[in-house]
């Protein structure tokens, strides 16, 4: 897929830098964008959105369908899983990464992950600046879902995924080989830890939230 047709499909959207971008190609006659070199700075990738251009609705939690993601990496950093937690509802999804972290890798999975939800809880993930993301203009126009990352250094920022992170590796230690658990593995962790009753939650589990959400939406 051509890059000019990905930042076509992303101002159609119309969010954050991409539309003060488009704006500034608008105001100099141009009816097409103007291919830019990527932004300078340590953990800058193109076409990124900052987290301080999401929408309020992301941040308190009122609004279902935004995800917090990262890796979880596995020993000697050599492999990972992808990990998504939707905010509102603490639910849980895993991506096994047999093929590796490469950001096409990380890509594929996501979008395969992403589309087992209704499209109405497909709105935004927020991620860290790690280069397994550089794909995430293609993952957008693949799902629809916008991508905002964090500012650096600042893991807080996605503290919901964090915590996740904190709760899985108990059953997934950091010396272990991640590419050896199969999807179906993933899915019976990612199954318990749904199932267990959260305090934020008045005592609901990830799972009763996550099913009342898309049953009060769909």
């Amino acid at each position: 897929m051509a890059h000019e047709t990905i930042y076509q499909a992303l101002f159609v959207q119309g969010r954050g830098a991409l539309r003060r971008e488009l704006a500034a190609c608008l105001r100099t006659g141009r009816a097409r964008r103007r291919a830019q070199a990527p932004a300078s700075g340590a953990g800058r990738m193109a076409g990124m959105v900052l987290i301080s251009e999401r929408p309020a609705e992301v941040a308190d939690r009122a609004v279902p369908g935004h995800w917090e993601g990262d890796l979880l990496v596995g020993r000697g950093n050599r492999s990972a899983i992808a990990t998504l937690v939707e905010r509102r509802t603490r639910y849980l999804l895993l991506a096994a990464l047999p093929a590796g972290r490469s950001a096409p890798a990380v890509r594929d999975a996501l979008v395969e992950r992403i589309g087992t939800l209704p499209a109405h809880l497909r709105r935004s993930l927020t991620w860290d600046r790690g280069h397994e993301m550089a794909e995430h203009l293609r993952f957008t126009v693949a799902t629809g879902v916008a991508v905002y990352f964090c500012d650096p250094h600042s893991p807080w920022q996605r503290g919901t995924n964090e915590n996740t992170n904190g709760l899985l590796r108990q059953y997934l230690p950091k010396g272990v080989d991640l590419s050896t658990f199969p999807q179906a593995t993933l899915d019976a962790i990612a199954a318990e830890l749904n199932g267990r009753p959260r305090q934020t939650l008045g005592w609901m589990t990830p799972s009763e939230a996550f099913a009342e959400t898309v049953a009060s939406t769909g």
